[in-house]
């Protein structure tokens, strides 16, 4: 599967701590997979790897095919990659961040770009410390989108939204700007947002992933035994939908 995600054995630790302890993950190409996880469960660790911005100390992860310990570069060329929060000087404008990011991605598209800001109606002339929380995540995903990318790798783009900014983000990751189908992992904690967004859900839990129904995950949401990630967990259980 050279177009998307394959992680395979994946441990990822910090000291004697394993974050990430034997994590096997596919995200194909037009998927759309949703890591769940309650808040420090990794959800990050893993995004992070699979950029090369973490070391691992064991496994394989391929994007596109390639390993991004070793090419880092042609991996981040085409990731698109939407952090949980924007990592942008709070003096730089939307549009000075555009052409900065635009300048390390030679299959940019202006045209793609100006569709999400008017989609998302973002401002452009602004710098990003006079954005909303919910006008900077757009932004960012207006510069993810912008290359077009194989691959689209989103930190909790939601949380923090207010419910329209979020159904507007959602919006636009359905619909899938671009030219092709890509292979998209989205982490979240929210699973009414997952329910809606996933072709398939994982939830994070003790450095391992484990395979969770999306109708499962919906009744356990609406239940609302505990905290909605925690009751989807022993919904999975009880189902016996461990992988």
């Amino acid at each position: 599967m050279s177009g998307g995600i394959v992680v395979t054995g994946l441990v990822v630790g910090y000291g004697r701590r394993r974050v990430l302890d034997g994590v096997n993950l596919t995200v194909a190409p037009g998927e759309v997979v949703v890591l769940l996880g309650e808040n420090g469960a990794g959800k990050s660790t893993l995004l992070r790897a699979l950029l090369g911005l973490l070391p691992r100390a064991r496994g394989e992860i391929r994007v596109r095919g390639l390993d991004p310990a070793t090419a880092p570069d042609a991996v981040r060329g085409r990731v698109g990659f939407v952090p949980d929060r924007p990592d942008v000087p709070g003096w730089m404008t939307v549009a000075a961040y555009l052409r900065f990011v635009a300048a390390h991605h030679v299959t940019w598209s202006d045209a793609v770009v100006s569709s999400v800001l008017e989609v998302l109606s973002v401002p452009t002339n602004v710098p990003f410390r006079a954005l909303s929380k919910g006008q900077g995540m757009k932004a960012m995903l207006a510069a993810a989108l912008g290359s077009d990318p194989d691959v689209l790798v989103l930190d909790e783009p939601f949380s923090g939204l207010d419910p329209m900014a979020r159904d507007e983000v959602l919006r636009s990751v359905i619909r899938g700007f671009g030219t092709r189908p890509r292979a998209v992992l989205c982490a979240t904690h929210d699973l009414s947002v997952a329910a809606r967004l996933a072709d398939r859900m994982v939830l994070l839990t003790d450095g391992r992933l484990t395979a969770l129904d999306p109708e499962a995950a919906g009744a356990a949401s609406a239940a609302r035994e505990g905290s909605p990630v925690e009751a989807a967990w022993k919904a999975a259980m009880a189902a016996g939908r461990m992988s």
